[in-house]
């Protein structure tokens, strides 16, 4: 039987999930989380897809490992935990051309793409979407110089080591980009915030409509009180009362 697991490189811990998927089998689950952790240590930091075949009679298996999805792999490169939520406004790292091309020496037996440029593609494709920059520029512009043959050199022999003062120029970069953007989102919450604000103040100091009066009856009266009304009303009732007879 095959048993599919997605672990933390170089990390798996046992739990309620692992024993759930690896006690029907009858195998040593200390044992598995100790070849697994040896062969993913390489991987550590990111999720690993991890295979099991297990022989239950004998109780013995053996563990085929894939590697990480692109993703995982890219986020590691850049040092990123996650990916941008809006990767058109705000970039969580940076990478330089042979950072991608190492990715794609580790993706490239598994893709459907032949020729190792396709694969290249693929996975500048991939920072796109996570919202990384590659070599100081948007992913997008890079992609576009693949394809005019800027870094055909680099891609045709596959270079994937990057020299420290590169690695530098590209991490100083990114961390001017990021204190913009932290900027930039301070200035836009604080905005909010003020709009906010002269909203509310706007709402308490709008004045109360009057209700409009009713057919016949003068705004006077409508405003008037009715202790008010009453008084008015005194005079009027005398005069109408007739005087009385004198006997």
């Amino acid at each position: 039987m095959n048993i599919k697991l997605l672990v933390d490189g170089g990390d798996m811990k046992p739990g309620p999930a692992v024993a759930q998927q690896l006690g029907p089998a009858g195998i040593n689950i200390g044992k598995v989380i100790q070849q697994v952790n040896e062969t993913t240590k390489s991987f550590k930091g990111m999720k690993v897809p991890v295979t099991l075949n297990v022989d239950t009679k004998p109780k013995n298996f053996t563990l085929s490992v894939a590697s990480p999805p692109v993703s995982e792999l890219l986020k590691k490169e850049a040092g990123a935990e996650k990916g941008s939520g809006l990767h058109s406004k705000t970039k969580v790292g940076n990478l330089a051309i042979e950072q991608i091309i190492s990715v794609a020496k580790i993706k490239h037996p598994n893709m459907l793409a032949r020729e190792f440029d396709s694969a290249v593609k693929s996975i500048i494709g991939s920072a796109i979407s996570l919202g990384l920059l590659i070599e100081n520029k948007e992913a997008k512009e890079i992609l576009r110089e693949v394809e005019k043959g800027v870094f055909s050199k680099e891609i045709k022999e596959q270079q994937s080591e990057l020299s420290p003062e590169k690695k530098k120029q590209i991490d100083s970069f990114f961390a001017s980009v990021k204190t913009k953007q932290e900027e930039a989102l301070k200035k836009e919450a604080e905005a909010k915030a003020a709009a906010e604000e002269a909203a509310k103040v706007a709402q308490a100091t709008a004045p109360t409509p009057t209700a409009a009066a009713k057919p016949g009856e003068k705004a006077e009266d409508k405003k008037a009180t009715p202790g008010a009304k009453a008084e008015a009303a005194k005079p009027a009732a005398a005069a109408a009362k007739p005087e009385a007879k004198k006997k």
